[in-house]
């Protein structure tokens, strides 16, 4: 397998797996933090061994393992989710979470994601870098702008008032961002905080896809540094990068 064709295995068939536990769990009786623990674990672990067999030269960040520390000095690192939203799946009826899959290559101006899968599970759905998603269809309406099911920051709200915003609330970084991606939103601002395992693998497919992906200030957004913390993010239509940039006092976008 190429890394494409790996990054695609992995989103499947880990939620594949975490689909398998998650039934199981369910007819158990099993309580949300029970269920947590045991998706994270069952994933990772099957990632863990499906690039020890694949790609054992390899690097990895991933929310559910120490830090390598060969990722510093590594050519290629892989950046994982195992499970994006593992609130939304604990509770058993909800299909907003995620897989995320990427892999970062170093190159001579320090470094990009190559490959990049997404899995949304339990809609039978991976969206990759590799073949790339359409880009979503023409949408005349109001800006729809997905949000957390729970919390708005600031620079959300400034968003959502300026370009009198539909609202959408939906959980899992990985879910909004392909809710964008497929063109059932057209905003996702972020801002109270990710690492880069959060918005790696949702940010090189929705490039790919041909919208517009940075920091909230309009800058790149960087992975493989040395502290995981990356805490904010926009994807967005093209057309919209500016007026989103704009209501949070950023006119620019980095070249």
């Amino acid at each position: 397998m190429n890394d494409a064709e790996l990054a695609r295995h992995l989103a499947i068939e880990t939620g594949k797996r975490l689909l398998e536990v998650r039934r199981r769990l369910y007819n158990d009786g099993a309580s949300e933090w029970f269920a947590k623990d045991v998706g994270d674990a069952a994933a990772q672990r099957f990632i863990d061994e499906t690039l020890a067999e694949h790609r054992p030269d390899d690097a990895m960040l991933s929310e559910e393992a120490l830090d390598d520390p060969r990722r510093a000095s590594a050519d290629r690192v892989w950046i994982i989710d195992p499970l994006d939203g593992t609130q939304e799946y604990s509770e058993f009826d909800r299909v907003d979470w995620a897989v995320h899959i990427a892999l970062w290559e170093r190159n001579e101006t320090g470094g990009q994601l190559t490959a990049a899968a997404v899995s949304l599970p339990a809609l039978e759905l991976t969206l990759t870098m590799d073949p790339p998603p359409l880009r979503p269809p023409t949408y005349d309406g109001r800006p729809r702008l997905v949000v957390s099911r729970s919390r708005a920051s600031l620079e959300v709200i400034r968003v959502a008032e300026q370009l009198d915003c539909e609202i959408i609330r939906m959980g899992s970084a990985g879910a909004k961002a392909m809710a964008v991606v497929l063109g059932e939103a057209d905003i996702y601002v972020h801002s109270g905080g990710q690492h880069q395992w959060d918005s790696a693998a949702p940010v090189g497919v929705a490039h790919a896809a041909g919208l517009h992906t940075s920091r909230i200030n309009g800058s790149e957004l960087i992975y493989n540094q040395r502290d995981s913390w990356l805490p904010d993010l926009i994807i967005c239509r093209q057309h919209l990068a500016r007026p989103v940039l704009e209501a949070l006092g950023h006119g620019t976008i980095e070249a």
